[in-house]
């Protein structure tokens, strides 16, 4: 396993990072447990989970995954062998949607933060967290595929009164190092502006969506990253599995996520089914597996510290974690550029 530079926190994660939305939703607590321990066999030392996990998102589930992790360290005993990640919710566009959490409004205010750090600290038994990131902007912007952005003022919590309440958890020792989520090159610059100008914890990472089907990073995001040194944690490398190619020509396997659940809607256009079937077309004429294909490609871009896989089964995160070690010869990636050219960006 390679490891990579976290921001400037002088921490070192694994390129790969495990991922743990489905946990107590798809996958039972003895499935996370294997999943866990498989993951820290082949060197990955990073785990990425949020308050809101399982998805998708309700009262009845709210914390689970979490819960499982922290039974997991209890079990364990090895806290100090994991980067741990977690996130708090942003404010919902509508009003009441997350009251099951807190009392509305639910913000990145400092009764918010404070309240959902706690939760998330006791369902993890811990008492730090590694990285604690903003899981969306609390103000209007383009986000979760919106890739047009429209000006509209609505009340938010400014960035500068969320930034301090998290210098707070800092330094009370309960999070370690800060990062953002779903945000944009203005949020990014904001935070390192304010950051630099008051003294408050400088973000570390950008935990975002990238993958062959939405390259849209690349566009204003990428450089930041690089030169500011606020890497992507790179979220849905394979569009909730669907490069894997096994949705194809109206397939829905037994158990699989857009069979179970009709509202995950993102990566399921004409023009994301036929660059997907480009793609899976492009890995089998090199005799590639296309979800290796899809990951690797993710994997080795520069601007990305680690790369956030998620599996349902333990078969499926092996050969996703296999990935690693896959050459991307040059004819396969002219052959991904091409695709991207004729069909770009198909589900932002």
């Amino acid at each position: 396993m390679q490891y990579r530079p976290l921001g400037q926190t002088g921490l070192q994660v694994s390129a790969l990072c495990l991922g743990t939305m489905t946990w107590g939703e798809q996958n039972t607590a003895e499935d996370a447990f294997a999943q866990m321990d498989l993951a820290l066999s082949h060197g990955i030392n990073f785990f990425d989970t949020a308050e809101l996990y399982p998805v998708p998102p309700k009262a009845e589930t709210y914390g689970r995954t979490e819960t499982i992790i922290g039974e997991w360290f209890s079990k364990r005993k090895n806290r100090s062998a994991v980067i741990l990640a977690s996130k708090v919710v942003g404010r919902s566009e509508n009003y009441g949607a997350l009251s099951y959490m807190r009392p509305d409004p639910v913000c990145l205010d400092r009764r918010n933060i404070l309240a959902a750090l706690e939760g998330s600290l006791r369902r993890l038994q811990t008492d730090y967290i590694d990285l604690y990131q903003l899981h969306w902007p609390d103000r209007s912007t383009n986000f979760f595929g919106k890739l047009g952005y429209r000006h509209q003022e609505r009340e938010s919590v400014a960035l500068a009164e969320t930034l301090s309440v998290l210098q707070e958890c800092v330094s009370a020792g309960k999070i370690r190092h800060i990062g953002l989520s779903n945000e944009t090159p203005w949020g990014i610059m904001e935070c390192l502006r304010l950051a630099e100008r008051k003294g408050l914890p400088r973000v570390a990472s950008i935990q975002n969506p990238y993958s062959l089907l939405n390259r849209t990073f690349e566009v204003g995001l990428a450089e930041m990253a690089i030169r500011e040194g606020v890497g992507l944690l790179a979220y849905s490398p394979l569009a909730f599995g669907v490069l894997s190619g096994k949705y194809l020509n109206g397939q829905r396997p037994a158990g699989a996520r857009l069979t179970l659940y009709e509202r995950f809607q993102r990566y399921n256009s004409p023009q994301a089914e036929a660059a997907t079937q480009a793609y899976v077309s492009l890995a089998r004429a090199h005799g590639l597996d296309p979800a290796q294909m899809a990951i690797q490609y993710v994997t080795k871009q520069p601007f990305v510290t680690s790369n956030i896989l998620g599996a349902t089964t333990l078969q499926q995160l092996e050969s996703n974690i296999a990935s690693f070690t896959l050459d991307l010869p040059k004819e396969v990636l002219e052959g991904i550029e091409s695709i991207h050219h004729d069909i770009p960006n198909p589900a932002p």
